[in-house]
């Protein structure tokens, strides 16, 4: 069946080639240079959508876009012209065009055209455009996908987003609620008084996260570098020299799986505001969210995968070794020997490996027995020093940190911490990371002197919050996988 779809396809592109050799024989350019057109399907749907009936308005407007399908009855034709904006009916009659109207008859569906004539309503009243001239701005080689069924195989629609954005009204919508999401938060967060920065995309240290990194080399420099694996050091040492609250949206790059909820490169949000605390930072997130959800959908109650959600905050709060405690029906605590921490987490069946400590444990547990229970944003709270290298250790709570994630729908959505600003501190975690790294976790953190140094000058007591925005997007768009809110997945190359 695909070989014979193969073959009605290039039956078609050569159909279509045969076409444009023509035009060109008959001195027409099939891809002119520019074309202007004076209005959108939009802004005619907005000045005109009122119409009665059968109604001529007198005013003529030029649009611009692709033909998605054509049909012929005798003497009229009809196309659905689709521009940035949406649809609008082309409504083409052999007594207007004369001998144009054989010419229009042998567009095909993709091809992009530009049409000039009357605003109308046809008897149905369907708002139209009654063609009066048009011309051929781009003549589309390839056919689109059947008009009924659209583009139904999962990985051409990710490996070919150009054609899905076509056919699929849904991959546009997704798209365009990402740019209003990104715009939401950008405004909310200027709106506090933060500035939004650019810092570097590629770093001498991976530091800032815990993930492997992907290397490259700078040839002049002759140097090894890293894509870099979050945007938190260089936000930070922004806070040492005195900008007080800042912000980074921008791509991020890990090394790691690819599946449904993992992309190698995605897009983070990084906040850090001096002065504040992980409190303030759990405020501000769901700040952000709420804000975000009633601009985009007008709502803060959401269906998600088919089940109901409310994002209405405050949001639950809940104790990340508290809940390892319910889930397992045993105590735990961060400083226990790590000997008892492997065998209660054997007891719940979970693996754990050798180099890892209490903390790390704890974590492992936490990930598979309680955060794929969490539907309703849920601020987790005060993780294992551990796994918390950059985070301040906690108040009055030993070997934990003030730091929080956001889970919902079972996966992180944000992460924050009371961030760690003794430089002695940092010092000494580092080396703790170092040495994990040097027993073979390769994603534990690197040493990061220049980092070090810029505390050294003092950081105030600050407040920091990275979320993922691809994540957040998959939220308000009910998208159970990544690759749906990502314009250009990665995938395998083709064979």
């Amino acid at each position: 069946m695909a070989d014979e779809e193969q073959l009605e396809e290039h039956r078609l592109t050569a159909t279509r080639l045969a076409k444009v050799e023509a035009m060109r024989a008959a001195g027409d350019e099939p891809y002119p240079v520019r074309f202007e057109r004076t209005a959108t399907a939009a802004e005619m749907r907005a000045r005109f959508g009122e119409l009665a009936p059968g109604s001529a308005t007198g005013v003529r407007e030029t649009l611009a876009g692709r033909l998605i399908n054509v049909r012929h009855v005798g003497g009229l034709a009809f196309g659905v012209l689709r521009d940035h904006t949406g649809d609008l009916q082309l409504f083409v009659e052999k007594a207007t065009l004369g001998d144009r109207f054989d010419s229009f008859n042998d567009l095909d569906g993709g091809d992009w055209v530009g049409a000039s004539g009357e605003v109308i309503t046809t008897k149905r009243g369907e708002l139209s455009l009654r063609v009066e001239a048009f011309t051929l701005l781009a003549k589309g080689l390839r056919p689109l996908p059947d008009k009924w069924h659209g583009l139904v195989d999962i990985e051409k629609r990710h490996r070919q987003r150009y054609v899905d954005l076509i056919v699929n009204e849904q991959a546009r919508m997704v798209m365009e609620r990402r740019i209003a999401i990104v715009q939401s938060i950008r405004e909310s967060l200027l709106a506090r008084g933060f500035l939004e920065v650019e810092t570097p995309v590629l770093h001498h240290v991976p530091s800032g996260g815990l993930a492997t990194p992907f290397v490259t080399h700078h040839d002049a420099l002759d140097i090894d570098m890293f894509l870099r694996i979050a945007l938190e050091l260089h936000l930070k040492r922004l806070i040492v020299g005195g900008v007080d609250r800042v912000f980074e949206i921008g791509r991020v790059f890990r090394n790691e799986g690819v599946s449904p909820r993992h992309n190698p490169e995605f897009t983070m949000l990084e906040v850090y505001q001096a002065l504040a605390d992980y409190g303030d930072m759990a405020t501000l997130t769901e700040g952000l969210v709420v804000e975000a959800a009633e601009r985009v959908l007008g709502t803060t109650e959401i269906v998600y995968d088919g089940r109901p959600m409310s994002l209405r905050t405050p949001w639950r709060r809940l104790d990340y070794v508290g809940a390892v405690a319910e889930a397992t029906g045993t105590d735990w605590d961060p400083v226990m020997p790590v000997a008892a921490a492997r065998d209660r987490a054997a007891a719940a069946g979970i693996a754990v490996d050798e180099a890892w400590g209490t903390g790390r444990i704890i974590a492992e547990v936490f990930e598979a027995l309680v955060e794929p229970t969490i539907w309703e944003p849920t601020v987790v709270l005060d993780f294992p020093e551990e796994i918390s290298p950059l985070a301040r250790a906690h108040r009055s709570r030993p070997g934990l940190t003030e730091r929080f994630e956001v889970s919902v729908a079972g996966r992180e959505l944000a992460n924050a911490f009371s961030e760690l600003n003794d430089p002695v501190e940092q010092r000494r975690r580092f080396e703790v990371q170092a040495a994990a790294r040097d027993a073979g976790d390769h994603e534990a953190h690197p040493m990061d002197e220049d980092f070090l140094r810029a505390l050294e000058y003092g950081m105030p007591p600050t407040g920091g919050m990275g979320m993922g925005i691809d994540r957040l997007v998959m939220l308000l768009t009910d998208q159970i996988s990544i690759r749906e809110v990502v314009l250009f997945p990665h995938l395998r190359p083709e064979a």
